[in-house]
């Protein structure tokens, strides 16, 4: 189906433009024509331009507002989403919350699992997400026992994201250990296979991905998986060609204890093992020495930065600015959806580095928005960019709203003035997935949240 979008403002190759008609056949775009090359668009008043309403006319339809390429959130872990306002509790620590957290995953079903998830990528989509990596450890019951089919937990957070309409990179995560030779807890036995072979086999085994899905793989941390099981499931991604993501330095204590254990870093070792490369993503990499931010930089490997849950578990601020300046792509992920807002993530790692380097201008919104737009560490890099044969994702913020007025609607507006409340409307593969009905996307989370928690 050939359908044609008139955009008021676009980013486009680096810039805004205003009145940009982007075509679409089917998932892709197929021509994007700014006004200064076609001549005789039909006239929209500067009166209706100015309201939140789309215009249809003879053969496009009118997006007012600034619309961006579709955004990656590069790390989630969906059923977090389900401690939101319930952790601050009593103050609290990551160990406490880790607990927290520990009765959630006891609480879920794949019927339960299918609905969080779901509820929770329709939030995403409403904040202009368009592709997620679910970094997913969820595996077996409660007891540690599989499911008959061993992989249904997983392929329920992937029904959910096809009927939510995000693309997902589900992420089967091996995870052995409850720590640097340690055995998993009981809370954890659900999480881990026997050894590194059962989560080979176990993953090996899943039927092969349909449209919108990338099976990748993962593995948890150095402290949940010892060294010869990361070389191991390394080359089980590479082998497939898929993505790789890991935890890595998330917390003081994990570098001190691999330290401990094995007399270097967690950077080093997953380079010792070969789990860095070009399709590796490291996710938060909060804690990282001069050498540790070399090897990320030598061997391509992407670094999925996660600011509001780093400030809300008090991790630490992650060295965007060293990061960027020795070569390695970022990207930004929502991690355990203490808040799902793309711009907040964009400018969260902007204002932690203000206040580490108490200075201004770390980085700018232009750097921002190519890693909020990063998605080829999903196995998605034909996404991200309005562009002739990508794939046809626009995301419209509306910039009228008391947040966006008066602020330029550029760049700077996406980063640094807008929320997921001002998103519009959100096209994935070419198809509309979400109107402006924020109000119905709580109204399923509440039901949904509510439920598991009675």
């Amino acid at each position: 189906m050939s359908t044609a979008y008139l955009l008021e403002r676009a980013w486009i190759g680096g810039a805004v433009q205003d009145d940009v008609l982007v075509e679409i056949e089917g998932a892709l775009i197929t021509s994007v024509t700014p006004a200064s090359q076609f001549g005789h668009f039909p006239a929209v008043a500067t009166a209706e331009k100015s309201r939140n309403r789309r215009l249809t006319g003879d053969s496009y339809t009118h997006l007012p507002g600034l619309t961006l390429p579709g955004l990656a959130n590069t790390h989630s872990h969906a059923f977090h989403r389900a401690l939101r306002g319930r952790t601050q509790r009593e103050r609290g620590t990551f160990w406490t919350w880790r607990e927290q957290m520990y009765d959630v995953a006891g609480r879920l079903d794949p019927d339960s699992s299918y609905a969080l998830a779901r509820a929770t990528y329709a939030e995403m989509v409403a904040a202009g997400y368009t592709s997620v990596g679910e970094f997913h450890y969820l595996h077996h019951r409660p007891d540690g026992a599989p499911y008959d089919d061993p992989n249904l937990m997983g392929d329920a957070l992937a029904a959910a994201a096809r009927d939510a309409g995000i693309r997902i990179a589900l992420l089967d995560t091996c995870y052995l250990a409850g720590g640097f030779g340690e055995p998993l807890s009981a809370e954890q036995r659900r999480f881990g296979d026997t050894d590194v072979d059962a989560w080979v086999d176990r993953a090996s085994r899943r039927a092969p991905a349909g449209p919108g899905v990338v099976l990748g793989a993962a593995v948890h941390s150095v402290r949940a998986v010892p060294p010869k099981a990361l070389g191991i499931v390394a080359a089980w991604a590479a082998d497939r060609q898929v993505p790789l993501h890991v935890h890595l330095s998330e917390q003081v204590a994990e570098n001190e204890g691999c330290l401990a254990a094995y007399g270097m870093t967690p950077t080093a070792l997953l380079a010792e093992q070969g789990v860095l490369g070009r399709s590796t993503t490291a996710v938060h990499a909060t804690h990282l020495t001069d050498a540790d931010v070399a090897a990320l930089a030598g061997s391509g490997t992407t670094v999925s930065l996660c600011p509001t849950t780093e400030r809300d578990l008090g991790d630490g601020i992650g060295p965007a600015r060293r990061l960027a300046d020795a070569g390695v792509a970022l990207s930004l992920g929502s991690d355990s959806h203490a808040v799902i807002d793309p711009f907040e993530e964009m400018r969260a790692v902007e204002m932690d580095e203000r206040l580490a380097a108490r200075a201004r201008g770390q980085l700018t919104a232009a750097e921002l928005l190519t890693a909020a737009t990063a998605h080829a560490g999903l196995g998605f890099a034909d996404a991200g960019e309005i562009a002739v044969g990508r794939r046809a994702d626009l995301v419209t913020v509306d910039t009228h709203t008391p947040r966006t007025a008066g602020t330029g609607a550029d760049e700077h507006t996406a980063v640094f003035a807008a929320t997921a409340a001002d998103v519009r409307h959100v096209i994935v593969d070419g198809r509309v997935v979400f109107d402006g009905d924020h109000a119905a996307v709580g109204r399923q989370l509440d039901e949904t949240i509510g439920r598991l928690w009675r």
